[in-house]
């Protein structure tokens, strides 16, 4: 849940022209097409902005993420370990102040995960992809924590178009799916639902050139029988059969692999 400290800073870390404009984001948010989001330019004050990219871990040292056939990109959740600004924009992240800002843009009694799980540092560079998909529901942890938003904060300087590395989101399989592109200090809130598919097509930027992005997911209480818990759900394009009934699968997949672990670590105790 939220951190217990009233985050007085949060001006100093995010750019007020968008906290002051929170009922025009409200509004922006709930019209959105496929589904609820906000895209915010300048998202952070930019100095705070130029500093985190500074203290952006180097590919090298992050590890694979754990998309499988999925994805090829590297995730690193220790966002407080790298550095003073990267300090101030967890703080910020997992403060009340921002918890209320989340309130204000959905309606909804918000809170962001303080250990970052599944989120942090996000990279990628040449051949990085990540599938569509749409997230696990509740948070492995917490069987009363119902994960609701996605904030990325991208921070990719000089992105030229043609590497692609586009977020694209869609609400229905079948259809087409809208182009976020990516940019520097550009943020994306959205909601993350069954039907919030997402994800970004395989890349090729030059080498030293990576796609940055900081992952930040918000969650809302519930009782643990009111959401039936799904791990992510994948709906890869143009895959291979045997990818697509793994895809099919995945989520029984993910249960046995997780009862055989208990079961050999309760054996190994």
């Amino acid at each position: 849940m939220t951190d217990d400290r009233s985050s007085s800073d949060l001006r100093t870390v995010i750019s007020p022209k968008w906290l002051g404009q929170v009922a025009h984001l409200r509004s922006s948010f709930d019209t959105a097409a496929p589904f609820p989001h906000v895209v915010l330019d300048d998202f952070l004050v930019e100095s705070q902005a130029q500093a985190m990219l500074e203290e952006f871990p180097a590919i090298a040292v992050m590890p694979q993420s754990r998309d499988y056939v999925f994805g090829d990109k590297r995730e690193l959740s220790s966002l407080e370990q790298a550095g003073p600004a990267c300090v101030r924009y967890y703080e910020a992240m997992t403060s009340q102040d921002f918890a209320a800002f989340l309130g204000d843009l959905t309606g909804l009694p918000l809170f962001v995960d303080p250990d970052f799980h599944g989120g942090g540092f996000h990279q990628g560079g040449d051949g990085s992809f990540l599938d569509m998909h749409v997230d696990f529901n509740i948070h492995p942890m917490h069987g009363n924590w119902q994960r609701m938003l996605n904030i990325l904060l991208y921070l990719c300087p000089d992105w030229n178009p043609e590497y692609g590395g586009d977020l694209q989101i869609k609400s229905r399989i079948e259809e087409e799916p809208t182009s976020i592109a990516l940019g520097f200090n550009r943020a994306v809130i959205m909601l993350t639902a069954d039907n919030t598919y997402h994800g970004f097509r395989k890349m090729h930027p030059p080498a030293g050139v990576t796609r940055k992005s900081i992952a930040t997911y918000a969650y809302q209480m519930v009782s643990n029988s009111d959401v039936v818990a799904h791990t992510t759900r994948w709906v890869p394009e143009d895959a291979s059969v045997t990818k697509r009934i793994l895809a099919r699968h995945y989520d029984t997949v993910v249960r046995i692999k997780q009862r055989v672990f208990a079961s050999r670590t309760a054996r190994n105790r």
